[in-house]
């Protein structure tokens, strides 16, 4: 079976994400626009995933446990989980490895907390745009040892990218997916950057914006709807 998928939406905890994007707006977001699976990554940070989890309990929608890292190389990692407590437990890493720089609310926007009622009940103070202490090396190591994967984000842009900040993808992180945004096709990617094709890819929006978060346009295909089946399959080689 094919399910419609968007593994890397913003809420409005990451500071470059519009208010709008609360947990209950885009849980109805996705649902209205077809998607089975969703993944919630915010930058540094796991914060708001318990509401926005809360929020699709009814809905049959499922939603997966994540984060974007960006590593000391400025490269930016999807880091998913197959658990709310793996999850957890890796943002307390990365939230302890960030510099303690406060957020600038009149250059960055407002860092909002919410519950699963979109009711704001908390903001956070240290600003997430920043880079942890962390390697690509470190979170693929820390993200695998709590059960977790990692997804090299957004490969084809010019902008914390692991290839255009290190040239390539190190063979020893055993990478098995890679992410390719929304706003390039496939097709141009690969004939770009020919290596990429030994490597599984999904296509994901980045979504900062509601309506930014894909339509039922991209796919993955699973035997039956589970977390275990979805791991298995974005961690099996080519």
């Amino acid at each position: 079976m094919k399910f419609a998928v968007d593994f890397h939406i913003h809420t409005a905890l990451s500071p470059c994400g519009d208010e709008d994007m609360t947990p209950c707006n885009i849980v109805n977001m996705a649902i209205l626009k077809g998607l089975d699976i969703i993944a919630v990554t915010d930058h540094n940070s796991c914060s708001n995933l318990p509401a926005v989890m809360e929020a699709a309990k009814e809905n049959g929608l499922m939603v997966i446990p994540g984060m974007e890292v960006q590593t000391k190389e400025e490269v930016h990692i999807l880091c998913l989980f197959k658990r709310m407590e793996g999850a957890m437990k890796f943002a307390e890493i990365v939230y302890n490895s960030l510099p303690n720089i406060k957020n600038n609310e009149e250059i960055f926007g407002r860092q909002l907390i919410f519950n699963s009622l979109d009711e704001i009940v908390a903001k956070e103070d240290k600003l997430l745009l920043s880079s942890t202490v962390l390697s690509v090396n470190d979170v693929f190591i820390l993200v695998r040892g709590l059960g977790g994967i990692c997804i090299p984000a957004h490969v084809d842009r010019q902008g914390f990218s692991i290839i255009t900040n290190l040239g390539f993808i190190p063979p020893d992180l055993k990478v098995k997916t890679i992410e390719i945004s929304k706003k390039s096709t496939p097709e141009t990617v690969l004939r770009k950057y020919p290596f990429l094709n030994k490597f599984k890819y999904i296509v994901s929006s980045d979504a900062h914006y509601l309506q930014d978060i894909s339509e039922r346009e991209f796919f993955i295909e699973l035997d039956f709807l589970s977390v275990s089946e979805l791991f298995d399959e974005l961690n099996m080689s080519l």
